[in-house]
């Protein structure tokens, strides 16, 4: 990039990529005057050595990262999300067209930013994330379990606290309404029934089960 090329650049809009990033610079007149493709790698140099200017991206996984790097390095790195930036694409969808999209949305008075998260912020959000994450699976298998209970006539209220409550009776329920295998492959497991108690009843169920099982006469 020539140094009079540099000089031009007011605006800059990228698009973000796992590998590379699509980069349209315009000029005060709104008019194209860089059209490159960057590795990640070049990002940081590349714009090392740009003067100060406006950058525009969509609000996706990276974007806080660069726009702190931006940011540090003199430039105004803004961040939208991709939605209010749609309206301005042009043709038909490409990565430099997306970029051309940005340069265009970020320069609009009226435009919604999204706040540049900090190292900390973002660590909150991801803690955040993966307890949603593994409430939601927990939920999922309650419910499954639930579900393979009421096929055998064993009906359980909604929610963990009233499964904990029912399980020492659901355990030791019969063989005829609740099979040793389903205890102990599918109950136990994935409620967390490991206590004492319900290890006890499970272990009670399966040797009365293996004490029913008929000896083969030689």
């Amino acid at each position: 990039m020539s140094q009079t090329q540099n000089a031009a650049i007011a605006v800059v809009g990228i698009d973000i990529g796992k590998n590379s990033f699509h980069i349209v610079g315009h000029d005060d007149r709104g008019a194209i005057v860089l059209r490159q493709k960057w590795s990640r790698s070049q990002v940081e140099a590349g714009f090392a050595n740009m003067p100060p200017c406006l950058v525009g991206m969509e609000a996706c996984v990276g974007a806080h990262h660069l726009s702190r790097k931006l940011r540090a390095l003199g430039h105004d790195a803004q961040l939208m999300p991709a939605k209010y930036v749609r309206p301005y694409s042009k043709g038909q969808k490409n990565d430099f067209r997306d970029a051309d999209a940005i340069a265009e949305a970020v320069q609009r008075p009226t435009m919604k930013f999204v706040a540049t998260k900090t190292a900390d912020q973002l660590d909150l959000q991801a803690l955040h994330r993966v307890r949603e994450r593994l409430v939601s699976q927990r939920t999922g298998i309650i419910n499954q379990i639930r579900a393979f209970l009421l096929e055998r006539g064993i009906a359980v209220r909604q929610g963990q606290r009233f499964l904990r409550a029912e399980l020492p009776r659901i355990l030791a329920s019969p063989p005829d309404v609740l099979s040793p295998r389903m205890v102990l492959s599918k109950i136990s497991p994935a409620t967390g029934a490991g206590s004492t108690s319900g290890s006890r009843v499970c272990r009670t169920r399966s040797k009365r089960s293996r004490a029913r099982m008929p000896v083969a006469s030689g």
